[in-house]
């Protein structure tokens, strides 16, 4: 059987699927462009586009650090490694839904011990609405996705330190270059295919958050966490308006693609110099 046949064969499969993705992609473009124009001029939208750029302008960073921090402490040579690496894994294999209502537990008024331990400790006199006001609202999503999400990180950074060759390390060393020096010269330039790959996919993850958000807080207090991808949600599910949300979901979708592009190119770029 030739190549040709064997494409034929796949063709009706092909297209069926085909029509499946293509068919709500379709409605869903039908649906959405009229109404970006009102989307754009929708206070909501741009406030939930705001709450959405401002937590992934922080956590991203935040996971990057320390995602950089673990893994060159994970890459060292220690006993019990193989241990360490499962347990700092652990936290991103947890179901989202789980971990954020046990960071609901953690942050709770009432006994959560992130009142309870400031307390005993004589740093607080009375319990924080930690999830009942906007900027500590904010910060407590930013905590517990950092939480979250750095594991994430780190296995992607560890793996690119993985194929740093040791012999380079073993060169700088007897040129007399220290550690800070081997970082910098070495580490660092290697690393940055893996550090790129990492903030891509962190970036749009963290611009399309949805279900943290949903159960951590569901997008208050006052809309002060409420991002673009709940802001689709309720657009369809709560108020239904399905053109408003697929508008809102074409504008998310176009920002990601944004994004990605532009750090796609600068990743080239930096490649090429």
């Amino acid at each position: 059987m030739g190549s040709r046949s064997r494409y034929l064969w796949l063709l009706p499969s092909a297209a069926l699927l085909g029509v499946i993705l293509a068919l709500p992609l379709l409605k869903g473009l039908a649906g959405g462009v009229p109404g970006i124009g009102d989307a754009l001029r929708d206070p909501a939208v741009g406030r939930a586009a705001w709450n959405t750029c401002l937590f992934a302008g922080i956590s991203v960073p935040l996971e990057l650090g320390l995602g950089l921090a673990f893994a060159l402490l994970l890459n060292r040579d220690f006993r019990g490694r193989g241990l360490a690496r499962a347990l700092a894994i652990l936290p991103w294999a947890l179901p989202t839904a789980v971990m954020a209502l046990s960071w609901r537990w953690i942050f709770s008024d009432s006994w959560g011990i992130a009142n309870d331990l400031p307390r005993a400790l004589g740093l607080l006199e009375e319990p924080v609405p930690w999830l009942g006001r906007p900027g500590t609202a904010m910060a407590a999503l930013i905590a517990a996705d950092v939480w979250k999400t750095t594991p994430f990180v780190t296995l992607i950074l560890l793996a690119g330190l993985q194929g740093v060759p040791s012999d380079l390390y073993e060169a700088m060393s007897l040129d007399g270059a220290g550690p800070v020096r081997r970082f910098f010269w070495v580490t660092l330039p290697l690393l940055r295919p893996s550090i790129a790959l990492a903030l891509v996919f962190r970036l749009i993850q963290a611009l399309g958050i949805f279900d943290l958000v949903w159960v951590l807080t569901g997008g208050g207090p006052a809309d002060a966490t409420r991002t673009i991808s709940l802001e689709a949600y309720d657009s369809v599910f709560r108020h239904l308006e399905p053109g408003r949300g697929a508008a809102v979901t074409l504008l998310a979708a176009a920002g990601m693609f944004a994004v990605a592009l532009v750090l796609g190119a600068l990743a080239r770029g930096r490649g090429d110099a």
